[in-house]
């Protein structure tokens, strides 16, 4: 879906089902799209990390810090959606176990996890820990913000020479549409802990008409090895500071 779409609109983009534990990698966007699909989508839903956030990005959810199933179960009884985190640091939500992430799949129609970090940047490689993808994903969706579309490695993403090293170029290279695709289709890149029977999905975040060529480009690069899918730039309206729907 190279053509741009809102944000409201993000889970019918993504084609998702009624039962899906959603693993988001990557880049820019990632918060964004958690607390969107918790909005979004039918049922319970829980949403998580398996990393870190910060701890003021809660999209409006009370948070649960550690909580047993029986805890949760209620939360989802009341709420219908849950902001689920293992603990609490100075500036940071502490993200739980992948496991539990698992396990939390069998008390909710939906879980949402941001399974990895790149400090605001809008795009990454991967280093031997990352990202932190639940067993039991279903979908994994690699964001990448627009404005690591054609700009210098170097300067828009993190973990440059990782980047550089899986798309075979140098960091002060730019990121052309088949260095952006060699890095999003690799099992060393953004397909990194994506299972076997998982669906794997590209969201390009605040993509403008400038950007049209770049992402046909990288669509027909792309072709049936994932779902693409662009988003328009969204307001303030959609941030995650915004209270989200319950």
């Amino acid at each position: 879906m190279t053509e741009p779409v809102m944000i409201g609109e993000i889970s019918d983009a993504l084609g998702l089902g009624d039962h899906e534990l959603v693993s988001l990698v990557g880049g820019g966007g990632k918060t964004t799209v958690l607390f969107a699909l918790g909005t979004q989508l039918s049922g319970t839903v829980v949403l998580s990390t398996t990393t870190k956030m910060g701890r003021d990005r809660t999209g409006g959810h009370e948070p649960l810090l550690a909580p047993t199933d029986d805890a949760l179960r209620a939360a989802l009884a009341g709420r219908r959606v849950a902001l689920a985190w293992g603990a609490l640091s100075d500036r940071k939500a502490l993200g739980v176990e992948p496991h539990v992430c698992d396990r939390w799949f069998g008390l909710a129609d939906h879980v949402v996890v941001e399974a990895d970090g790149s400090r605001r940047m809008p795009f990454k490689a991967p280093l031997d820990y990352e990202p932190v993808v639940p067993s039991k994903t279903t979908t994994l969706v690699a964001c990448v913000g627009a404005a690591a579309l054609g700009a210098v490695i170097s300067e828009q993403c993190q973990r440059p020479e990782r980047v550089a090293a899986v798309a075979g170029c140098s960091p002060a290279d730019v990121l052309t549409p088949p260095r952006l695709a060699a890095v999003l289709l690799s099992d060393k890149g953004s397909r990194k802990g994506c299972g076997a029977s998982a669906r794997f999905v590209i969201v390009l975040n605040k993509v403008l008409p400038t950007h049209s060529s770049f992402v046909a480009e990288l669509a027909e690069l792309v072709g049936d090895a994932a779902t693409l899918v662009c988003l328009a730039p969204f307001g303030p309206e959609h941030s995650p500071e915004t209270p989200a729907a319950s």
